[in-house]
């Protein structure tokens, strides 16, 4: 294969055209056609369906793009490496990572990281959906219990755990009546909670009184005493400790694991591996105790 051709393939597909290629690149725009033309003439498969005023990826060309957008990026940072004598972190480094994490934790994270690597400019985009790597333009994403993805390798870095809590002003009823319940969105078909203690486990019938979209909202709720609550360990562990909740078990629940998540690739840009480094060193063991030391830090 042309690795040329491939790479002028790219640049169509990023560019989404033929002409906004050329004027972004100051490629002549025959030649980007050209090049793309052999490139299907040599793989026999179409990779653009082309209208009169538009241009878009065909499923084989979204394959192909998909596949070799990653690989592409990693030989141009390679070989400008070698190229300056040295691997240090610098450019783009685009990161998703989810709601509550970066709420509590990934401001100070991203501060630290741009004091210690000024020439790598991170941009952090908050969302808790599964957002494509490749098509979207980020080099790592952290994404929480995340479904297996063969096109993505990472490993967990930090694990939490759900705890029912409430306020000390909030009696649990000895009689198993429902208890008032500050939950994350809607919980119409939740009647109860599954709560583990060193006693056994046992169920809490639940009343919900709130649902909020946020669970550092929950929290705060929780606190006024409005009613009990399922949060992370990690969130709530300095109110514990502190006084102001009370702990009624373990959720029953599947635990927490936050992963770090990249293309499947043999070479990782000096700025990922920078960033990857840097999460390791905030939370060496991975633990609860230490992201509730970090976010109240």
């Amino acid at each position: 294969m042309d690795l040329l051709a491939l790479a002028d393939f790219n640049l169509v597909a990023r560019h989404e055209g033929f002409g906004r290629a050329a004027r972004a690149t100051g490629r002549p725009k025959a030649t980007l056609s050209r090049r793309v033309a052999e490139l299907e003439s040599s793989l026999d498969l179409r990779l653009f369906e082309r209208g009169a005023r538009s241009l878009r990826l065909t499923q084989e060309g979204r394959a192909l793009f998909k596949r070799t957008a990653a690989l592409l990026t990693e030989l141009d940072e390679a070989a400008a490496a070698i190229a300056s004598g040295m691997d240090r972190p610098r450019g783009r480094l685009r990161i998703s990572a989810p709601l509550l994490f970066s709420q509590t934790a990934m401001g100070k994270l991203a501060a630290e990281f741009a004091l210690k690597h000024p020439e790598v400019r991170l941009e952090v985009t908050t969302e808790d959906r599964a957002v494509d790597m490749v098509e979207e333009g980020y080099d790592l994403v952290i994404r929480v219990n995340p479904d297996p993805d063969e096109s993505l390798v990472g490993r967990v870095f930090l694990r939490d755990q759900l705890v029912v809590v409430a306020s000390p002003k909030l009696v649990r009823p000895a009689d198993g009546s429902a208890v008032p319940a500050v939950v994350r969105g809607s919980s119409d078909r939740i009647a109860a909670w599954g709560v583990r203690t060193p006693n056994g486990s046992s169920s809490v019938a639940i009343n919900t009184v709130l649902g909020l979209s946020s669970l550092i909202m929950v929290r705060d709720a929780v606190r006024a005493g409005v009613g009990a609550g399922r949060l992370p360990v990690s969130l709530v562990s300095h109110d514990l400790a502190a006084g102001r909740l009370v702990h009624w078990g373990n959720a029953d629940a599947p635990e927490i694991a936050l992963w770090t998540l990249y293309p499947s690739r043999r070479l990782l840009s000096a700025r990922v591996s920078a960033f990857l480094d840097h999460l390791n060193n905030a939370f060496p063991n991975g633990t609860p105790a230490e992201l509730a030391a970090h976010i109240e830090g």
